[in-house]
């Protein structure tokens, strides 16, 4: 079983910068960020492979947001620019444990952080 440690997450003023962290105990494949905004469901953001050469971005967030990883330090990053009050959501990072070739559905994803709150003030 991986555990996954999300961290960066706060309060930020509109237009700001914010970068998420997600640490993984073990080998994961595809790893990716979801979030879920107060009365909505939980939407995909980003997305990246194992190797870190492949990258999906929500349209929501592109040219904003940007995901990698450090897979010496079995870590995926967020980092979020021109942040919105529309980005204030509860972040999660998801990651897979075998191969699937999917990034946006959820159910794809074995393991789950535990969630990280981002508030973009206006």
């Amino acid at each position: 079983q991986v555990q996954l440690v999300e961290s960066g997450g706060g309060l930020v003023q509109a237009g700001g910068s914010l970068r998420l962290s997600c640490a993984a105990s073990g080998r994961t494949f595809i790893m990716a960020w979801f979030r879920q905004a107060p009365g909505k469901e939980r939407e995909f953001v980003a997305g990246v492979n194992r190797s870190g050469t492949n990258t999906y971005t929500a349209d929501s967030v592109k040219g904003r947001f940007t995901i990698s990883r450090d897979n010496a330090k079995n870590t995926v990053y967020l980092q979020m620019n021109g942040l919105k009050p529309e980005d204030t959501a509860v972040y999660y990072c998801a990651a897979q444990s075998r191969f699937s070739g999917t990034y946006y559905a959820e159910v794809v994803y074995d393991y789950w952080g535990q969630g990280t709150q981002v508030t973009v003030s206006s």
